[in-house]
């Protein structure tokens, strides 16, 4: 994979190259028309429950209605795609992680607009072309079930999770169906060096508890079916359940955008809907769901999160071409 040599993190952080200091000016929405279409049609991969903190807001605001339909990245990602190739793109936002956003723009599938709520971002979050537009951040960690493991028994570090006792003990999503995980590998040489070889090997050979994605994760460690999992830092808000999260020294995240379609049957409210997502507001509510934010001084309802921020570290992310390249690895890996 083509590395890129500089990354930043949030907070004490600098991200260099995954987004572009911004230029694009902020372009003004117009309510009226947006409230005249009515409705706006969102694929995205937060679950609903959280992401009714924004839509219930958005709905109560201005009266529009948002129809929402919920996937993973991936999937998101793959709908998308085929009705679009098809011919018929049924979205008027999408939203979801960097690498499978980048795929889309890359089928020129996303119009140009900049929310001017998003002006406020640091400028190394902002896409120069105005055609992305990032609004939340999302730290990866080791997530347990705390009445399985007592908080002195957890792992510390990545490489903890190849200790013999945690052998079937262990869940995460299948790296050869899922981009973000597979991503997620691809990128542990920043966090462990030359060992991250080894360590993805090891894993595998620990015979994890394999699932479709990243929420279901957090779903299995609930139920018991699993003592440890690999998943996203926010889950310990979003799922009722006896989990928590390992504090470890960096994270690796990503960073999620929403976009607008550049076919949208409702570009206006497609554009408000998105202005209200970057928005104070929009930040604050999805924040209280235990989402990592952007806009400056908003942190979200987890404990220690602004630490999370602090140590967190941007993925490298692959091309279409390179994903599928070691989507297959992992799929001789791992199975």
């Amino acid at each position: 994979m083509n590395k890129i040599n500089q990354y930043w993190t949030f907070g004490a952080m600098a991200l260099a190259g995954l987004i572009l200091s911004g230029s694009a000016v902020a372009q003004q929405v117009n309510i009226e028309a947006a409230k005249k279409e009515g409705k706006v049609v969102v694929y995205g991969s937060v679950p609903p429950k959280s992401m009714g903190a924004i839509n219930n807001g958005f709905e109560k605001k201005y009266g529009i209605k948002v129809e929402y339909w919920r996937a993973s990245s991936t999937k998101v990602m793959d709908r998308a795609l085929t009705e679009w190739r098809a011919g018929r793109p049924g979205f008027d936002v999408v939203e979801g992680n960097r690498g499978v956003q980048l795929i889309m723009r890359n089928n020129n599938m996303f119009g140009k607009f900049i929310s001017p709520s998003s002006e406020k971002f640091p400028d190394k979050f902002k896409d120069k072309q105005g055609v992305m537009t990032p609004w939340r951040f999302l730290p990866i960690s080791i997530l347990y079930n705390t009445e399985l493991v007592k908080k002195g028994d957890t792992p510390k570090s990545f490489n903890d999770l190849l200790n013999a006792k945690w052998k079937g003990q262990i869940s995460m999503p299948d790296p050869s169906r899922h981009t973000t995980t597979a991503q997620f590998l691809a990128n542990l040489d920043k966090l462990i060096g030359e060992k991250a070889q080894p360590f993805v090997k090891g894993l595998a050979n620990q015979r994890p508890h394999m699932v479709e994605s990243l929420a279901p994760v957090a779903n299995v460690l609930v139920r018991g079916e699993a003592k440890l999992g690999i998943t996203y830092v926010k889950y310990v808000k979003q799922y009722k359940g006896p989990i928590d999260y390992v504090m470890i020294d960096k994270f690796l995240a990503d960073p999620n955008y929403a976009n607008l379609s550049a076919k949208a049957n409702n570009p206006n409210a497609a554009k408000l809907y998105i202005e209200y997502v970057t928005s104070p507001e929009g930040q604050k509510a999805i924040a209280q769901e235990g989402e990592f934010v952007l806009y400056p001084g908003i942190n979200p309802d987890i404990h220690d999160a602004q630490t999370v921020a602090e140590r967190s570290i941007f993925m490298d992310t692959p091309d279409e071409k390179e994903f599928k390249k070691i989507m297959g690895e992992y799929h001789k890996l791992f199975f």
